[in-house]
């Protein structure tokens, strides 16, 4: 089978195409999938030139995918041959990724893949939506008729997350520039984009919310962005992040000021630290999801596809800021 190697340390350069064996079933549970595409993520091009997980090269990256059932292990119940799946699995280092045309998954992390969505856009979907899931509806418990503030509200993570604070209810602002990306964002659910270049964000947002703030806001940015949410959240709101950022004295009294709850969320943890029970909670949120992909309440945004084989190419667009949503890897 053709994949893509990560065969070292680096730039968008180290990943090759390769001829590997296809995996076969070894367990009990296992079941193997004939990709049809695979999602790319920020994580990804972080762990090509951060280093996988535990060091393992070559690795195969890609923690998305969608494709059709194989064969089953014998003690497969949850799917069988010809039905069409989506998961999120694998792709740190030393379990291989979906960048590949076969990958063997434990039934208990697949889901049927929403009818109503592509191969491309059901491999688009998983990870950011587990994310902005667990974000908003585990983490922050975002209700009906709260005021909610997204940041980056066009990005992979942002752009479901707007969707599913709207979903539950709660009436929504994000940071976004003008064009492309603000229209974005307003056509899944924004009531307010907010030109974080040009306004004052807390100004606006308070004016908007007619209170000292959001009652829920979701950092999908990290670094100063992370510091600069506390004060965008009501006294006794709720800030959740899912991103890696540094603490600083200052911001955490700003956050003991403000009586405000800090919760951090962080998708791949499951899988990287061995958790099988909230494995299958996050196959379940896709479930779940799945519904509302069909009833047209959730969509996810495909912005670029790429054949496998131009792995390099796509991550050099997604760190160059090319794509608006989501970049996509077709496997025919």
């Amino acid at each position: 089978m053709r994949a893509v190697l990560m065969t070292a340390v680096g730039g968008p350069e180290v990943l090759r195409v390769a001829e590997l064996p296809e995996p076969e079933i070894r367990a009990d549970h296992d079941v193997l999938v004939r990709l049809r595409a695979a999602g790319i993520n920020p994580v990804d091009c972080k762990l090509r030139s951060g280093g996988t997980i535990g060091g393992t090269l070559p690795a195969v990256l890609g923690w998305d995918g969608a494709g059709v059932v194989e064969a089953t292990g014998p003690a497969v119940t949850l799917v069988r041959p010809g039905d069409e799946v989506y998961f999120c699995d694998g792709g740190f280092g030393p379990t291989p990724g979906t960048y590949q045309e076969v990958k063997v998954v434990d039934e208990r992390y697949l889901a049927r893949k929403p009818e109503r969505l592509s191969f491309a856009e059901a491999a688009a979907a998983p990870l950011v939506t587990i994310t902005a899931w667990e974000a908003l509806r585990e983490r922050a418990r975002v209700t009906s008729g709260q005021f909610a503030l997204v940041q980056a509200g066009a990005g992979g993570v942002g752009h479901m997350s707007v969707q599913i604070a709207r979903l539950a209810g709660a009436r929504v602002a994000t940071t976004v520039t003008p064009g492309p990306k603000a229209e974005l964002a307003a056509s899944l659910g924004a009531e307010l984009c907010i030109d974080y270049r040009r306004e004052d964000v807390g100004a606006k947002l308070r004016a908007w919310t007619g209170q000292d703030g959001a009652d829920v806001v979701h950092d999908t940015v990290g670094g100063k962005t992370f510091t600069a949410c506390f004060s965008l959240v009501r006294r006794y709101g709720d800030l959740v992040s899912n991103v890696e950022s540094p603490w600083e004295d200052e911001a955490v009294s700003a956050m003991h000021d403000r009586n405000l709850r800090v919760s951090f969320t962080w998708m791949p943890a499951p899988s990287v630290f061995g958790w099988p029970e909230h494995r299958a909670r996050q196959r379940a949120i896709l479930e779940q999801a799945a519904g509302h992909f069909d009833a047209g309440d959730l969509r996810v945004q495909v912005g670029a596809t790429f054949p496998l084989e131009q792995a390099a190419g796509a991550q050099r667009a997604v760190e160059a800021g090319q794509v608006i949503g989501k970049t996509v890897l077709t496997i025919p």
